[in-house]
């Protein structure tokens, strides 16, 4: 099968005939209908985050049809439309069975650690694939994975309660879906930070308030319209010191700044000021959960998350188009969510 592969860092991925994986027992053999390109798969190629072992095939945003079961597989049929949770674990150790399994020491993230969706098929675990609706198309459905899960997890891990305040730093693939979230979990208030122009028309849309960082302080905006207050929950899906110090920085007393954006650099915040004298939180946020994804699917079922406008453009399973996409993707370009589609 062809499959597009890391197989060095900070060179271009390269497109590759390797054998189709078989699945064990307890796996499923996926026909690949799209993959989502991720900023992250951006910082894998730079070498900024660790990809082992390699060669391998990046790619963690992952649909598809299931081509074959293995034998101990109950739940999942040849035929079903499915989504990819985009961790292969044990299943059984502590964090596993206390849905924490990203911290389980024998998973294995897709496109990182394993091969992934940049490929004809992928193997998964039964326990992490899910039935995908009719109603949900493929690409949609492969985005979800990430960018949806994450900007859920995030929202999750800030306890964001109904009638609260939600600010928003970076409208991209993570940002689109965490402003709908929000909303369906019972945001009052969305603020959608950011600094450019069609980003921020596309959050005004989602009935977002849009605040341009080009333009204004984002920080002195959000206290302005708040009248001075803040906003109960923060989330930053930049990966930029700058901006998760605006994130910390926006919060209202008892705020909670949920980190999600990947960066090596460090930030400053004064201790006293900004964090204890509100008893504020600085919250990271890895990755998501396989448990939260029946409710996002839900979500997204009933129209409650509507990725219509997220994913701008699909590319076939081609090296060419992937990397010149990852360039993009390391400039901050104005694209949200660019699909794979093999075999289209």
């Amino acid at each position: 099968m062809k499959a597009v592969r890391l197989i060095q860092p900070g060179r271009p991925l390269e497109l590759q005939e390797i054998p189709v994986p078989q699945p064990g027992a307890s796996d499923v053999l996926i026909r690949v209908k799209a993959a989502g390109i991720c900023h992250s798969d951006a910082h894998y190629r730079a070498g900024k985050s660790r990809v082992h072992p390699l060669p391998l095939t990046l790619g963690h945003e992952v649909a598809g049809v299931i081509e074959q079961v293995g034998a101990s597989v109950s739940n999942l049929r040849v035929g079903d439309r499915v989504c990819v949770h985009y961790l292969a674990t044990c299943g059984t150790c502590d964090w596993c069975t206390h849905d924490n399994e990203q911290f389980c020491a024998e998973g294995k993230m897709i496109g990182k650690y394993r091969d992934g969706g940049f490929a004809e098929f992928i193997v998964m675990p039964e326990r992490s694939v899910f039935e995908l609706p009719e109603k949900i198309t493929f690409a949609h459905g492969a985005v979800m994975m990430c960018s949806s899960a994450t900007s859920l997890h995030a929202l999750n891990k800030a306890r964001l309660r109904p009638g609260e305040s939600v600010a928003v730093f970076g409208v991209g693939g993570l940002g689109f879906s965490a402003i709908q979230l929000a909303r369906a979990l019972g945001a009052e208030k969305v603020f959608a930070v950011d600094i450019k122009p069609t980003k921020l028309e596309l959050a005004a849309k989602l009935s977002a308030i849009p605040i341009n960082a080009a333009l204004v302080d984002p920080v002195a905006m959000i206290q302005e319209l708040t009248q001075g207050k803040g906003v109960n929950v923060a989330l930053e899906l930049i990966g930029l010191p700058l901006t998760m110090v605006q994130s910390v920085r926006s919060l209202a007393i008892k705020g909670r700044a949920a980190l999600v954006g990947i960066t090596e650099k460090s930030f400053s915040v004064a201790p006293y000021h900004e964090v204890i004298n509100k008893e504020a939180e600085i919250i990271g946020v890895s990755d998501h959960l396989a448990s939260e994804i029946p409710a996002l699917i839900e979500f997204a079922r009933r129209g409650k998350l509507d990725l219509s406008g997220v994913v701008s453009q699909t590319v076939p399973l081609d090296a060419g188009a992937i990397n010149q996409t990852l360039d993009a993707l390391e400039k901050f370009g104005e694209e949200l969510r660019v699909v794979v589609t093999p075999g289209a």
